[in-house]
């Protein structure tokens, strides 16, 4: 990381701290998540509009702050320590980046100021479970995921004067219940001229239908959009190519951020078994003198370490050396980080940490949750040796497929 931002990264995560510590404990986060927006208004407020999070890496021309993935990363990573649930990454990580990328002029000037002003919330909206598949993390994204043209998905059909309207559903819209504004990936063309594009949903749209769906990790509500003939403008031009191909590259940053939350959050659990460790007795003794306690600690303080570094990287190069890839594989650490030090959080806590209601579980619900939305870790970390050309056949030929090329 450059060593000049070194001041300005401390001075972020110090603010993002000191605006989370007051909220942190884990009754604070079941009244945030249980509320109707899901996460609470105050604290966003804090968060977008004092500190202008929702802004950080947008350009200044248009009320972004203007730095990048790094310290979007920093942000993320006090966020998942304390596991606020906000609609910080559906909005600024997954919808802000594409709609930088690929909208029209118009378009930008019209939503990114209000983005950067934390006065707009916005989401992703993907058919099925296929967020990793849409971002090319754990394989190439040119297929139809979309729809692709069969029941299914969600399909667009131009209309005579030129708009748009949209049919079919999105199962697993993080942050899409509340979202004022939805980024719809939907299939176009029929099978002459197949393409996955992009459009904007206005969240009162006539016709869409949103509702929160129950999930493993309340502290990520998401939300089951359906939508019939609903009204929508198409994001940027008419060009199934350049959208594949800006997703592909919005995945390292996505996998960066969210491997940086994930790497916060291992690290409090570990942090908060560590205390218990040195207070808990059992014969006589803390339970952290013995050395069985002591050694599996240490193996995930390792982990940790490991996955902070590597999440580290990957925001760096996201944005200064996008070519060397780094987010699906820190992103597969860190995410085996965590579910480590949720789980020994768990064992080491005892009876206590078996029950449902304890913190422990919190962190532990998150590792799953992640993976299942993200993964799973194993083709994360086989897709990345995929793209590398670690398997290669007599003439050197990778078996790397997919609209980045790799």
């Amino acid at each position: 990381m450059d060593a000049a931002c070194t001041v300005e990264q401390d001075e972020i995560r110090r603010a993002v701290r000191e605006a989370v510590t007051k909220r942190r404990t884990s009754d604070d986060v079941r009244s945030a998540v249980r509320t109707p927006a899901g996460y609470d208004p105050g604290l966003w407020d804090t968060l977008a509009g004092r500190l202008g999070l929702a802004g950080l890496a947008l350009p200044e021309a248009y009320g972004g702050v203007g730095c990048g993935p790094v310290e979007l990363a920093l942000a993320s990573e006090e966020l998942g320590r304390a596991l606020v649930p906000s609609p910080l990454f559906a909005t600024a990580v997954l919808a802000a980046p594409l709609l930088l990328r690929l909208g029209t002029p118009e378009q930008r000037a019209a939503w990114l100021p209000r983005v950067a002003a934390g006065d707009l919330t916005a989401a992703l909206a993907v058919p099925g479970p296929a967020l990793a598949t849409a971002f090319g993390l754990t394989g190439g994204n040119g297929g139809p995921w979309a729809g692709g043209g069969r029941a299914g998905g969600v399909q667009a059909a131009a209309a005579a004067d030129g708009s748009w309207r949209l049919y079919g559903q999105a199962d697993q819209v993080l942050g899409g219940h509340s979202a004022d504004l939805l980024l719809v990936a939907a299939h176009t063309g029929g099978y002459a001229r197949p393409r996955t594009l992009l459009f904007l949903v206005r969240g009162d749209a006539v016709g869409l239908s949103r509702v929160r769906v129950p999930t493993l990790d309340e502290t990520r509500p998401q939300a089951r959009v359906e939508l019939r003939h609903v009204p929508a403008r198409l994001l940027g031009d008419d060009d199934g190519g350049a959208v594949l191909r800006a997703l592909a590259e919005a995945g390292d940053s996505v996998a960066a951020v969210l491997a940086a939350e994930a790497v916060g959050a291992a690290g409090e659990a570990l942090a908060r078994t560590v205390g218990h460790a040195k207070e808990r007795e059992q014969f006589g003794r803390p339970i952290g003198s013995f050395q069985a306690v002591k050694h599996r600690l240490a193996e995930v303080h390792a982990a940790v370490q490991a996955a902070r570094s590597a999440a580290y990287y990957a925001a760096w190069a996201a944005g200064s050396a996008p070519e060397e890839r780094a987010g699906g594989p820190a992103l597969a650490r860190a995410l085996e980080a965590l579910r480590q030090a949720a789980s020994e959080a768990v064992q080491l806590h005892g009876g206590i940490g078996f029950t449902w209601e304890h913190d422990a579980h919190l962190f532990l619900k998150r590792a799953t949750g992640d993976e299942l939305l993200f993964g799973p870790v194993h083709q994360l970390r086989a897709h990345a040796a995929e793209r590398a050309g670690l398997f290669t056949y007599g003439d050197g030929a990778g078996t790397g497929t997919g609209t980045d090329g790799k």
